[in-house]
């Protein structure tokens, strides 16, 4: 009897520890999912791509756009210009009015919320391979940056794909 007892006991606190660990993710937010296909982007994307790398270096200033500096959401809309494709000004506009996805493809924007709450306040574009380019903020430059990383992981809102 006692160990069906302990069997039982072990069984209940496993069952107890699972939902607690799935009570927390769903906390947490959304989980940052990408996929990645060889060979499989478009034009489109390919000129996002090539622009948002073009922008590599750049300072960041704040509602730059164009070479002197560029913001996040500057960044987005010149990469994006470069495809003939049009987005909102601002990372929380561009978040409220694109189309969003569950993946994100090289070329697809991420949001997170860095300001605190759960407002977009920062938004990257994704370029394969686990990693963004972004204009980090005032003092820096417009890099890439590995999505892994626990802060991102964390703020973390959603994904968007406005180009084909």
């Amino acid at each position: 009897m006692h160990a069906h007892r302990s069997a039982t006991d072990g069984a209940i606190r496993l069952l107890i520890a699972l939902l607690i660990a799935w009570l927390l993710t769903g906390c947490a937010g959304r989980e940052l999912a990408t996929r990645d296909e060889a060979g499989a982007i478009s034009i489109d994307r390919a000129l996002i791509l090539a622009e948002a790398r073009r922008s590599l270096g750049i300072p960041y200033r704040y509602g730059g756009n164009s070479d002197h500096g560029l913001d996040c959401s500057g960044l987005v809309r010149r990469a994006y210009a470069r495809a003939g494709i049009r987005v909102p000004r601002t990372s929380r506009a561009q978040f409220k009015a694109l189309p969003r996805v569950n993946e994100a493809r090289p070329g697809d924007l991420l949001f997170f919320a860095t300001a605190g709450g759960r407002r977009a306040s920062h938004v990257g574009i994704y370029l394969g391979d686990g990693e963004m380019i972004h204009a980090p903020g005032r003092g820096r430059r417009v890099t890439t940056t590995a999505l892994a990383l626990d802060y991102w992981q964390e703020r973390f809102l959603g994904a968007a794909a406005p180009a084909p």
